[in-house]
């Protein structure tokens, strides 16, 4: 048997917890001794405290650990029960650092208020392509709403399209329509190609083959950086379209030139306007 001290010591935690576990009942001494209050533990305990430490580590309360260790889940049981619980908490992990990186552009955006450039803005016709495209709807038009949604729809094109022996003739552009419901954002994850649309491998996989229309006028602007970082770019192309008399005609297209991994991306955003006086009435 072992003193609390050195169970302690073999189980990576302190004194003052196991005491704290003892008096929850989640671990209970071999023995206590009677006339000194001393807790003398065994080894085998140690499977015990394992438990309890990793179910906590996962963010179970004690109660809620206390009622798994109860049901006396087998290895297997457990081990799926903290597989499950990994995969929550490393979605909401994730959830938080796009959650940060939106507010860390957005005061980005807010300590250049009054210094953006907007000399690189560049009016030009953007031509009309044909895409292989995959569509899935995001819950806002915010950079961090459309994060998630987007980048595995672009992993599963690349996939669908290998699979359905179409190659890529251009780079990858993503474009925006408002969802049915009135709240979402369709997103449309593409890559041109040159394909007949009704290509039959493209079909049976559920990939649709598009024609976007081309832009006569729309104001472009090279961004450069993480996607999670878009936002500045976008209100620089916003301050440039307000002051220069046009007026937006849709979602900007974002038309992906260079994506090395893990590096700073080149994204053309390409945002098609009208002259203020030619805006036609709201829709």
């Amino acid at each position: 048997m072992f003193s609390i001290g050195d169970f302690a010591r073999y189980g990576g935690v302190s004194v003052r917890m196991l005491r704290h576990y003892d008096a929850l009942g989640l671990l209970v001494p071999a023995h206590t001794d009677a006339y000194s209050g001393y807790r003398w533990y065994e080894a085998g305990q140690l499977a015990r405290l394992n438990r309890i430490v990793a179910l906590k580590g996962l963010g179970f309360s004690l109660q809620q650990v206390g009622e798994i260790l109860g049901e006396r889940v087998s290895g297997p049981e457990l081990r799926g029960m903290l597989r499950l619980r990994s995969t929550e908490l490393a979605a909401a992990l994730e959830a938080d650092a796009l959650r940060l990186a939106g507010v860390e552009a957005r005061l980005r955006v807010i300590e250049s208020e009054g210094h953006m450039s907007t000399h690189d803005v560049v009016v030009k016709k953007v031509p009309g392509l044909r895409v292989a495209e995959l569509t899935a709807v995001a819950p806002g038009a915010s950079v961090e709403a459309i994060g998630p949604v987007v980048g595995p729809l672009f992993d599963r094109l690349d996939t669908l399209m290998a699979e359905a022996g179409i190659e890529a003739t251009g780079p990858g552009i993503a474009h925006y329509t408002p969802a049915a419901d009135g709240e979402g954002i369709t997103v449309h994850a593409g890559c041109e190609v040159a394909v007949d649309p009704g290509h039959p491998g493209a079909a049976a996989l559920g990939l649709t083959i598009t024609d976007l229309p081309p832009f006569e006028t729309a104001a472009t602007l090279v961004h450069r950086g993480p996607m999670n970082q878009l936002l500045p770019s976008l209100q620089t192309l916003a301050h440039w379209i307000d002051a220069h008399g046009y007026r937006s005609a849709g979602f900007a297209r974002e038309l992906y030139l260079d994506c090395p991994p893990g590096g700073d991306w080149v994204t053309e955003l390409q945002e098609p306007v009208t002259r203020h006086q030619e805006t036609p009435g709201p829709a």
